[in-house]
This record gives C-alpha cells, structure tokens and sequence, in this order.
C-alpha cells in the first residue's frame, strides 16, 4: 500500500471521526436536545427571553459548555448526615423563626453544591447555572429559597402571604437538597426524581404543602 493512500485512509478517518463528533454534540445542544436536558429550565429561561428561543438556547448551551464537564464529588456518608442534621434543624425552627430557617436552608444549598464541586457559594450566579446543567429539574428550588432569603421585610412583622411564600420555597427547595446529597449509586439520570422527603436525608418537613398552617404535633 502506497504512502499517499495510506495518508489518504488516515484523513478520511479523522473526517469521519469529526463529523461523528459534532453530529453527536449537535444533537446534545441543539433545541431538542436542550429541551430534554433542561426540561422546566429550558421553558423559564424562554420566557426570561420573552418568549425569544434563540436567545434562550444560545444561553443554554453557553451553560452547557461551561459547566457540562463538571465532575460531582460524590460525598462521604458523614458530610451527608451532617448536612441533613442541618436540613432538619432548620426546617424544625420554621414555625418560630421562618426568616433564620429561610436563610440557613439557602446558606445550606450553598454549602453542599460547593462541596459535591459546583461554583463556590460566594460565585451564586455561577453556581446556578452550574446546577441548572446537572440538575435542571430542582434548581429552580434554590433561586426560590435564595429570593426569600434576601427578600425585605420592611420593618413590620411579617404577614401569613410573606411566610407561605418562604414555606413554599422551602418546599421546592428540598428536592434540589435530596438531589445533592443522595449518593451516586441511588441516581439514576440527571433529571431522576427528587428522592423524597420520607428518606433517611432529614425526615418529613412539618406542614403540607396544601396547609397554610404548620402541622400541629
């Protein structure tokens, strides 16, 4: 075989292999493959957009390829515990005090995304948009609670619409919390299901979400 064919062969190769390369990424980035992998993420950031879907993809997959190579860390069954002691503290003190709970749990957030390997907490727009591509399905849960947490309170107590508003939050947020914590082996896909909030990560919150009123114990 001849030194040019043998080039030849070596460069229709690579072409292939290119080709298969950016077929395969095209339909990871392109609008249906960005609507599989953001589900909800994808319809809020459109309508951010003003219904502009141009812009709402090319924002998506800016997200993708930033973060899309990110490695979570998985975490070590104590840091796990730990962080749902936490959880569960601060959903007991939501009765009493719904600001400081608020405020913990988005603190929380924080911390454990900053632990599997997301942004650092002080970086929280990155860290979103970091969550927004592994976790598309619950992240919205943590601009909730993080919106209650830096909400004003004005100065006067706080009204029945004001801690509703932090108990729903708390709520969707959860589910973003049980993502991140659940160890690897019980994940099954990026936009698996929250795991619950009846598992060993922190117990039954205090209310129902279709109460205005905490559970009475």
């Amino acid at each position: 075989m001849s030194t040019g064919l043998i080039i030849a062969i070596v460069i229709a190769a690579a072409v292939f292999v290119v080709a298969a390369l950016l077929a395969v990424r095209a339909r990871g980035s392109g609008p249906q493959g960005l609507k599989r992998r953001f589900g909800p993420e994808y319809e809020r950031t459109v309508a951010q957009h003003g219904g502009d879907t141009k812009a709402a993809e090319r924002e998506l997959a800016e997200r993708v390829q930033r973060h899309g190579a990110l490695h979570e860390r998985e975490l070590d069954p104590a840091e796990r515990e730990r962080y749902a002691a936490r959880w569960t503290t601060a959903q007991e003190h939501f009765v009493d005090s719904p600001r400081e709970s608020v405020t913990e749990i988005d603190r929380l957030l924080a911390e454990v995304a900053a632990a599997r390997g997301f942004p650092a907490e002080a970086q929280y727009d990155d860290q979103v948009d970091a969550l927004s591509v592994h976790h598309a399905d619950h992240v919205d849960g943590y601009r909730r609670i993080h919106r209650a947490a830096l909400a004003p309170v004005g100065g006067s107590p706080l009204g029945q619409a004001g801690t509703e508003e932090m108990r729903t939050a708390m709520l969707e947020a959860r589910s973003l919390f049980d993502d991140l914590v659940a160890p690897s082996s019980r994940e099954h896909g990026r936009h698996r299901a929250g795991v619950g909030a009846d598992t060993d990560t922190g117990g039954h919150l205090p209310w129902s979400a279709d109460q205005s009123r905490p559970k009475e114990s």
